[in-house]
């Protein structure tokens, strides 16, 4: 569907074929594309087409001259239509980069494009770097039709009592990829220079991110509007060997920068919670051995006794466990605990949340105080690691709190309390 909005206060609407319509000169463009093979519409459409054609085919004969929707230039990677996966992906990509190059001949030059994208990444590359072919081929696209990223905006579209988010860790956000079209030369730059502006704009972006309480299940895609903001700044970047940077190669770094930003904040953590993150990393809240336990809480700067006393393990008969939050004590209470870890306050959170909903878990914060910024921030941690284990039950609690915080910070405020800060660190 294209948009004409011409000088006066009245537009008109019209169907056309995207990549080779014409809107109007000088156009300003908003725009969600198909994501790559995740619907196919014109099926979808077809359960409303047949009673929509028995009741209007006299009154719009064109509208409705097929029997069913026309199915053959549907802009998405179907398998089903084209054969194979590899011919959907070649059709997604010519078919995007003829409409991107179209919008680009129309669009005002004083206005950028802006592409909301949600198709969340769910591939592994052969190197264990994450990736996903949806965005891979469209922003391969993307760059074929001559548009560099300027911007990245993580846009709340989408419900989360929508039927495929609930208990799941289905994206919240809409990312809206700020584009404009190249129109001068670009230069040329090598894959160490590259990867130095990655960590600079990526660490910023997240730090924005976070600080806005964006949801962790959309921080990766959201990082991909600052790496291709890089990437796409430059004609070409070439590594040691000579060889061209892929869109491939640069969303996969681009994940790789991400995962280690996240890392590197483990370092400002209780001893206690890197334990338990390190231990977590292996284990989930599966059982280990004593030995591997003992072994690293050396290297962490703790004991597993020690770990026992903080409430955040479970030992006996030889092996470890860390506790889930349903098996934590209700009565607990952080300004009582002389061990206080941020691993604990994520978990006890978690519990109050699911068993007496964000009140319970403001009681929490109000005791807290700002020491409880540092349990949110753990929670980023923890969701990137269950995500990269495939453990998204797990992860999905980690979201939610996230997700939650704002109204449970707000709830807190409204808790007289007269204690101070607590301090996590």
């Amino acid at each position: 569907m294209l948009l004409a909005l011409p000088t006066k206060s009245q537009g008109h609407g019209y169907i056309a074929d995207a990549q080779v319509g014409n809107a109007s000169a000088n156009a300003v463009v908003s725009t969600d594309p198909p994501y790559y093979d995740n619907i196919g519409y014109a099926d979808l459409s077809d359960y409303f087409y047949v009673w929509l054609r028995r009741t209007l085919h006299s009154t719009y004969p064109e509208l409705f001259a097929t029997v069913a929707t026309p199915k053959a230039a549907e802009l998405i990677a179907s398998r089903y239509r084209h054969g194979s996966k590899q011919q959907a992906e070649v059709f997604f990509l010519e078919g995007m980069t003829r409409t991107l190059r179209n919008v680009s001949r129309q669009v005002h030059p004083e206005f950028p494009v802006t592409i909301y994208y949600a198709f969340k990444q769910s591939e592994k590359r052969y190197d264990g770097g994450d990736v996903s072919t949806g965005w891979q081929t469209f922003l391969e696209a993307l760059e074929r039709a001559g548009y560099a990223v300027t911007g990245t905006w993580p846009m709340r579209t989408e419900l989360m009592n929508r039927p495929n988010s609930i208990g799941s860790n289905a994206l919240a956000s809409s990312i809206v990829l700020v584009c404009r079209p190249v129109r001068k030369a670009r230069p040329q730059t090598t894959r160490k220079k590259f990867v130095q502006e990655l960590q600079e704009e990526v660490r910023t972006a997240i730090k924005v991110l976070t600080s806005a309480n964006t949801a962790p299940v959309d921080v990766a895609q959201a990082a991909i509007g600052p790496g291709m903001a890089v990437f796409t700044r430059y004609e070409r970047i070439i590594d040691a060997r000579g060889n061209r940077l892929s869109v491939s190669d640069a969303l996969s770094l681009t994940n790789k920068v991400l995962d280690d930003i996240t890392s590197e904040e483990e370092g400002d953590l209780d001893t206690d919670s890197r334990w338990s993150l390190s231990w977590f990393k292996q284990h989930g809240f599966a059982e280990g051995t004593y030995g591997d336990a003992e072994q690293l809480s050396k290297a962490k700067n703790t004991s597993v006794s020690g770990l026992v006393e903080a409430g955040v393990l479970i030992s006996g008969g030889g092996a470890v466990r860390l506790l889930k939050p349903e098996e934590l004590p209700e009565d607990w209470d952080p300004e009582q605990d002389m061990r206080l870890t941020a691993w604990e306050t994520v978990h006890h959170l978690i519990r109050a949340l699911d068993t007496g909903g964000e009140m319970e878990a403001a009681n929490i914060i109000a005791r807290l105080g700002a020491g409880a910024e540092s349990a949110r921030d753990l929670c980023y941690r923890l969701y990137v690691l269950c995500e990269r284990s495939k453990r998204m039950a797990e992860g999905f609690a980690y979201n939610r709190l996230v997700q939650s915080w704002p109204e449970i910070t707000r709830l807190a405020k409204n808790i007289p309390h007269e204690q101070g800060t607590l301090d996590l660190d």
